[in-house]
């Protein structure tokens, strides 16, 4: 049964600083030390200039904002110095920090960009009660020199109004009211977008408080329509209050199966490199195996004796646990490895798995078929010839002959929703972009008698059309025009598919034009 949200324990970490921690960290510097001292600004590229994500506080002080352009704030300080902003890194951070901050809870979730929820029910008194497993977490971050503001409250949504509008280190205790307690908080606490808050402050509603002195119904009347919590401060109250669930995505840590040797001395012959990847390859397949696992990415790393770290990275059409595979594959990738004075460590890493059933086998049937397969032969391709060389067409829901196929890697799973697209006859063979071709008809809207393509003219003796596409209004102009398509034959028993571009007075261009996109046999 689930915990009723009185006896539930959220504890919320806010990495109040995080972009210019992880730079500070990055350079060595402790806060407020060498560069960190000057004013500096994170910054991200957008398309009316650079932009300032973060700043330091030197920055601040300076004048700096998020969110303010790089021109705005130059002419407040003239000698900020920036740098770019790194959010793929902070993401990562953010992943990693959530998978370690279950020595505080049994499961954790990311709270985007900068946050992470733990759930600490029943688990504080392993560090001497809410206070000291705060204390606890506080001096970790201090030790790491990362700035960050946490809370324990009942709710998820309550724990992150206090990291984020209270004191650095807030608890709510269970028998404490909500309501009451987080009353003089800013309305922002409810985790709305801007545009709420500021149709809210400009209601007069500019604390927590302010909304429970109003009627419940004024609200839903004039928030009906907003179905997302962001955008509703109804449902974020009742988030904050216990009255609703809120739904968190836990943070599962995966480990991917890796493997190793260390080498008591280092080799520098292919041969020999050959035989420890062979090595490497049967232990990760009896790894795999008691996982029940079949590996899609391999990578494989090799460390020199002069301390350079070379890398081979394999990815296979299907899930596999063939050692003797595996290796073969990892054989021609190390045709141009260069071993310098030795390789004394490898390590072989299988970063994309997939669930593959234990199977009973034939061992004798197995050995006679081995490297048979398709999947076998398309990853043999794709080592010879690189990933991108190897694909295979499959339809694609689009009238336009252009747009009717795309392709998509070998073994991929099949969409039943592209391939229930049925189309009228089209030809074997189409041209990589249709060609103009000048056509003599009857009328503007006949069919063509004659037409001349690359330098030669073809008598039309067979016709068959028109077979008319409409432009594919959502994606593209309304000035596309419609395409009818018609099947010739000419004199000499070639047949074509052709197509005129628009209709003559359409009010979409000039006359219509005729283009030549595919031929039969």
């Amino acid at each position: 049964m689930p915990t009723p949200p009185s006896s539930r324990r959220v504890l919320a970490i806010w990495c109040a600083r995080l972009s210019i921690d992880r730079w500070r960290l990055a350079h060595g510097l402790a806060e407020g030390e060498g560069a960190d001292a000057a004013p500096l600004a994170l910054i991200s590229e957008t398309a009316h200039g650079p932009r300032i994500t973060a700043a330091n506080a030197a920055g601040l002080a300076a004048g700096a904002q998020a969110g303010m352009m790089l021109a705005d704030a130059r002419t407040l300080c003239p000698q900020l110095a920036v740098a770019p902003a790194d959010p793929a890194g902070d993401l990562a951070f953010i992943e990693a920090l959530a998978v370690w901050a279950q020595r505080w809870g049994p499961w954790s979730a990311i709270d985007r960009p900068d946050g992470v929820i733990v759930d600490v029910t029943g688990v504080a008194h392993l560090f001497g009660g809410e206070a000291h497993l705060l204390a606890d977490a506080q001096a970790i971050f201090a030790r790491r020199r990362l700035s960050v503001r946490l809370a324990i409250a009942p709710t998820a949504g309550a724990a992150w109004a206090l990291a984020h509008h209270g004191p650095p280190r807030a608890l709510l205790h269970p028998e404490d009211d909500p309501a009451q307690r987080l009353a003089e908080l800013p309305i922002a606490a409810l985790r709305l977008d801007d545009d709420t808050i500021t149709l809210l402050r400009r209601l007069g509603l500019k604390r927590l408080g302010d909304l429970h002195g109003i009627h419940r119904d004024a609200l839903v009347r004039r928030f009906r329509n907003r179905r997302s919590a962001a955008a509703n401060p109804l449902i974020r109250m009742d988030q904050l209050l216990g009255r609703v669930p809120e739904p968190m995505l836990p943070v599962l840590a995966i480990e991917a199966p890796l493997v190793q040797r260390r080498l008591m001395e280092p080799i520098r012959h292919r041969e020999l490199l050959e035989r420890v990847v062979a090595d490497l390859a049967a232990d990760m397949v009896r790894l795999l195996e008691a996982k029940s696992l079949g590996a899609r990415r391999l990578e494989l790393g090799m460390w020199k004796v002069d301390g350079e770290v070379v890398g081979r990275r394999l990815e296979v059409a299907a899930p596999t646990r063939d050692a003797a595979h595996i290796a073969g594959l990892f054989g021609r990738k190390l045709e141009d490895v260069d071993a310098g004075f030795g390789i004394e460590l490898v390590r072989l890493r299988a970063s994309w798995t997939e669930p593959l059933a234990l199977a009973q086998r034939d061992f004798e049937a197995a050995a006679e078929n081995h490297g048979t397969s398709l999947a076998a032969c398309i990853d043999r391709l794709t080592v010879r010839l690189g990933a991108d060389a190897v694909r295979r067409p499959v339809p694609r829901a689009s009238h336009l002959p252009e747009r009717a196929q795309t392709w998509e890697e070998p073994l991929g799973p099949e969409k039943t929703a592209q391939t229930e697209f049925e189309f009228h006859a089209r030809p074997l063979k189409l041209l990589d972009r249709p060609e103009p071709i000048g056509v003599i008809y009857q009328t503007p809207d006949g069919l063509p008698r004659t037409f001349r393509w690359r330098d030669a003219s073809h008598e039309v003796v067979r016709v068959e059309g028109p077979e008319r596409i409409a432009p594919e209004w959502w994606r593209e102009r309304s000035t596309t025009r419609l395409r009818d398509y018609y099947r010739i034959e000419d004199q000499e028993g070639r047949r074509y598919w052709v197509y005129r571009n628009g209709l003559a007075g359409d009010g979409r261009g000039g006359m219509p034009e005729w283009f030549l996109q595919g031929m039969w046999g």
